[in-house]
């Protein structure tokens, strides 16, 4: 019996020693978490039960250069509910009231609206949706209905906030507008005025505290953010919405009904350099078009007739030739070692000038200046289209410029025929861009700009930051030949053979060149040969404006493909709306010759009538009608007989103008 107890006893000992030593256990830990590792714990917990969220901020609006909105930022809201923080009473007394308010607001039932408060208050559902993509004036309309102006805890009222863009213009100038858009990875998607200037546009992101509820739903804690967004600034563009809507439409048209593949359009005005308007259009599988790309930024490719301007440029620059230097055509054809140059008119134009080659487009009569000239000294061509800038990327804002290409001899790809080719816009790439700013040039008296499609930068009616012209080259070349290739492009609408005189207007003048080049021309395949048409030039012709280039690729073959037919007509388009559109300013001289005499007679009555009389004036030889002005203005009843001056009066002169009412004034 003795040893059972004691063996009871040792039992009970060791039970009591091991929960002690447990006990002491859970001491220890315990201090341990909350002297060692709470900070650790706690952050821990408050971790996967609240958060901090990021507030994109409101992007600055863009807007068009007369203040016109091409992009803004918009505010849309979501309204949840919180059934549980919501007292009964509350929502008893208040849930038919609130949904009728809804119902007014927003169009659906209230018995709709009561049924979604009535399921989540039965559910418990911390996070019901109510109503998703609300305007701010509907916003703070529903933070003032019943029940949900009792705020976040007593009214269960959550507000979410999302900023969304939208552009005014809708499709049109969209590419050129652009975006800016960061997806899941952090990638940003940069495009055009959007992406170019973001550093501008974006603001800073603010913070707001969010705590996790069911169903691994975030609901915002109170209704101060911790830090608020600082909103973006306002950038004014140098877009013209007027020019824009005219150029969209009128290659819209081209398009349309050339069938083409795509086309764009770029103004700019010369002087400062600021692009007017930018439009690119492509089209889809059912024929429709939209602004896909922008081509007139992003798209290099071989400039074909329009090239010949710059060659021009070179070989009077050069001084290998002048506008009177006759060419021999001969036969439309021109043999380089084994290809062949040809023109488009069969047999040929003879022997013609230069500056008439250049008017009629003659591939021969380029192939031949540039190659004979330079055949043995090419890098002495090619140093002088570098001069000019032509090899170099215009360093624009917008991503995505094309790279020209100018080949120097030596590089891979030049040959013996390089010289011929590049000489009418082959074996050399320009974006539409790059060549407009060329011929900018030329309308600018030889000062190369950079284009610019920023004005200034603002914040609210401060401005930030201000952006003037950049002079990328001050003189493409000399003024005696930007003098002559000006009467060239000129001559080219003007005169009857030149390439573009199916568009001359005897209303307002235009200069310019077309262009017509191959494209997919390696293949031997005809149906696989495309072209692409283009028109460059300026207008007025004698004291440019603006400079426009029309770029249309791929017009369908059947329809038409030369660059006068195809381009030139929207760039006519542009310019005669242009014209129509824009308010006369310029002085109009007197029609009336000057006249002495008559101006004399003028200050002669103009003195008459500043006398103040107290008496009765002598107004014989005076014409009538300034005699009447005078006496009229004394009071006096004036009765007059015949025609032309005054020969004689009825009250002398003299007679006391209180003792006078009436006079008569015999006319002869």
């Amino acid at each position: 019996m003795a040893t059972t107890e004691k063996n009871i006893l040792t039992r009970l000992y060791i039970v009591a020693t091991c929960l002690f030593l447990f006990a002491a256990a859970v001491v220890v830990k315990l201090v341990s978490i909350q002297m060692v590792d709470g900070d650790k714990y706690k952050e821990l917990a408050e971790k996967r039960t609240e958060k901090m969220f990021t507030i994109e901020p409101a992007r600055g609006n863009l807007y068009s250069d007369d203040g016109s909105l091409l992009a803004t930022s918009v505010s849309r809201y979501t309204i949840r509910f919180d059934a549980v923080t919501v007292k009964n009473d509350d929502f008893q007394e208040n849930v038919k009231p609130l949904s009728d308010k809804l119902s007014k607001l927003l169009g659906k039932s209230s018995s709709h609206y009561q049924r979604l408060f009535r399921k989540a208050k039965a559910n418990k559902n911390r996070y019901a949706l109510i109503a998703r993509n609300l305007d701010y004036s509907e916003y703070m309309a529903v933070k003032d209905f019943p029940l949900f102006n009792k705020g976040p805890y007593r009214g269960g009222l959550i507000v979410e906030q999302k900023i969304v863009r939208e552009h005014p213009l809708g499709k049109i100038a969209e590419r050129s507008v652009g975006y800016e858009r960061i997806d899941e990875n952090g990638y940003i998607t940069r495009v055009g005025l959007e992406g170019a200037f973001g550093d501008y546009l974006r603001g800073d992101e603010g913070k707001r505290l969010k705590q996790k509820i069911a169903k691994g739903q975030w609901k915002p804690i109170g209704q101060e953010n911790i830090v608020e967004p600082r909103d973006g600034y306002d950038v004014i563009s140098t877009i013209d919405i007027n020019i824009q809507d005219i150029a969209h439409h009128a290659l819209l048209k081209q398009l349309e009904h050339y069938k083409a593949d795509h086309g764009c359009v770029i103004v700019m005005e010369t002087k400062t350099g600021e692009i007017k308007a930018i439009s690119n259009l492509g089209r889809t599988p059912d024929g429709k078009y939209y602004e896909r790309l922008n081509y007139a930024v992003g798209e290099s490719h071989e400039p074909g007739s329009t090239f010949k301007l710059m060659s021009m440029v070179a070989a009077l620059e050069d001084k290998v030739i002048d506008t009177s230097t006759v060419i021999d055509t001969e036969n439309g054809r021109f043999k380089v070692y084994d290809r062949t140059v040809r023109d488009s008119k069969w047999g040929g134009y003879g022997k013609i000038s230069a500056g008439k080659a250049f008017e009629i487009s003659s591939n021969t009569a380029f192939a031949k200046i540039i190659h004979n000239n330079y055949k043995e000294t090419p890098e002495k061509y090619v140093n002088r289209l570098m001069r000019m800038g032509l090899h170099k990327e215009l360093g624009l804002p917008i991503k995505g410029e094309g790279k020209p290409v100018i080949r120097y001899p030596g590089d891979k790809g030049w040959s013996g025929i390089s010289l011929a080719w590049m000489s009418h816009g082959y074996e050399v790439s320009l974006t539409p861009l790059q060549t407009l700013t060329f011929y900018n040039a030329i309308a600018n008296d030889g000062e190369m700009l950079k284009p610019r499609l920023i004005k200034e930068v603002r914040e609210w009616n401060r401005t930030i930051l201000a952006f003037d012209k950049e002079v990328i080259n001050p003189s493409v070349c000399s003024q005696e030949t930007i003098g002559m290739v000006r009467q060239l492009l000129k001559n080219t609408v003007e005169k009857k053979h030149g390439t573009g005189h199916g568009l001359y207007s005897s209303d307002f003048s235009m200069a310019g060149k077309t262009g017509t080049a191959q494209k997919n021309y390696v293949s031997k395949d005809p149906d696989k040969l495309k072209y692409i048409s283009t028109f460059a030039g300026y207008f007025p012709a004698d004291d440019p404006k603006y400079s426009c280039i029309v770029v249309i690729h791929e017009p369908d073959k059947k329809v038409g493909y030369y660059g006068a037919d195809v381009s030139g007509p929207v760039f006519k388009s542009v310019a005669q709306k242009i014209y129509a559109t824009s308010p006369l300013v310029d002085e109009v001289d007197s029609l009336r010759p000057p006249t002495p005499e008559l101006d004399k007679k003028y200050q002669s009555y103009y003195a008459q009538s500043q006398k103040k009389y107290k008496e009765v004036p002598n107004v014989t030889g005076m014409s009538g009608m300034d005699a009447v002005s005078i006496l009229e203005n004394l009071g006096l009843q004036v009765e007059i007989k015949g025609n032309g001056k005054v020969r004689k009066q009825s009250i002398s002169q003299g007679t006391d103008l209180k003792e006078v009412k009436k006079i008569i004034l015999e006319l002869s």
